[in-house]
């Protein structure tokens, strides 16, 4: 059995034992949080309008951490105008313990 949950504005696939990496969430490690679940799949799929209604999602926060640097270049042509900066996005691992329907 499988469940799409939504946080930080996307969408994850979570199925029991899977560790993702979501937007960071205001939650210490070791901490457990619950998850509205959008879709349910598996044997029978169940759709929700816009969530399942008494389904959820329970993980156990393993971390926190930054992702990898990127760099934002800005450029304009002829008027020697550069700039350099980099970004690292903070993020949340998590641990899926249980899908309760």
């Amino acid at each position: 059995m499988f469940a799409i949950i939504e946080t930080g504005g996307k969408q994850y696939r979570a199925e029991p034992g899977a560790k993702l990496r979501v937007e960071k969430l205001e939650a210490e490690a070791g901490q457990t949080v619950e998850f509205d679940a959008l879709l349910l799949g598996g044997e029978k799929t169940v759709v929700g309008n816009p969530i399942v209604p008494g389904a959820k999602v329970v993980a156990e926060v393993v971390g926190h951490g930054k992702g990898r640097k990127i760099r934002v270049m800005k450029f304009k042509a002829k008027v020697q105008y550069r700039r350099k900066r980099g970004h690292r996005q903070p993020y949340t691992e998590i641990v899926v313990k249980e899908i309760r329907a």
